[in-house]
């Protein structure tokens, strides 16, 4: 059973920044791409960025410049860097793994 935790989530002000983490239980052999989408209040999933096994980045346009996401070397944690946060990125962000396995969600409200 692949299991995908997400962490560091929480009240973020405008301008702000945060951290997510996710930890994976996969094996380095079984990952090709891993990724961060997010879900607004009424609103459907969408990406925020992916990164592959190779190391290849892709960020949706809106986060470009101000998210990074980044790995570590064993390849069993995926790091999502927020900088300058705005309100309307308030969501619930999924951790996914080669396009089929989720985390639980955790919850960046952004907002004074």
């Amino acid at each position: 059973q692949v299991q995908l935790v997400e962490s560091g989530g929480g009240l973020v002000q405008p301008g702000g920044s945060l951290r997510l983490s996710c930890a994976t239980s996969q094996s380095i052999f079984d990952i090709y791409l891993m990724g961060w989408y997010r879900q607004a209040p009424e609103k459907q999933r969408v990406l925020v960025a992916t990164i592959s096994k190779g190391g290849t980045t892709n960020y949706a346009d809106s986060v470009k410049g101000r998210f990074t996401i980044f790995r570590n070397n064993a390849w069993n944690t995926i790091y999502l860097q927020m900088n300058s946060l705005k309100p309307e990125e308030t969501a619930v962000y999924y951790c996914n793994s080669n396009d089929y396995y989720w985390g639980q969600g955790i919850q960046v409200p952004v907002s004074s």
